[in-house]
């Protein structure tokens, strides 16, 4: 393999991590009975900075999943007009 091989797919690893935990930090959207009883315990302004934190959340997904795509699939295209 040659060096921007090992580059690339460390890269894709990376993102491929990074996308996972962004993810996982999101909050579910159907939080069932247990969050309708919590959510009343909410001040306004506790609301408002979790609803904040949650549209940063979604929005470094949707990047993240753009460049992940994008990245996977110019390998992909790379690779095939390299060894065909």
């Amino acid at each position: 393999m040659l060096w921007y091989q090992y580059v690339l797919a460390i890269v894709l690893v990376i993102v491929c991590v990074i996308t996972v935990i962004v993810v996982l930090l999101q909050e579910s959207r159907s939080a069932g009975l247990s969050g309708a009883i919590a959510g009343g315990a909410d001040t306004f302004f506790g609301k408002g900075k979790g609803k904040s934190m949650e549209k940063k959340l979604e929005k470094i997904t949707k990047v993240l999943a753009v460049v992940l795509f994008v990245l996977t699939l110019g390998i992909t295209v790379l690779f095939m007009f390299l060894y065909h």
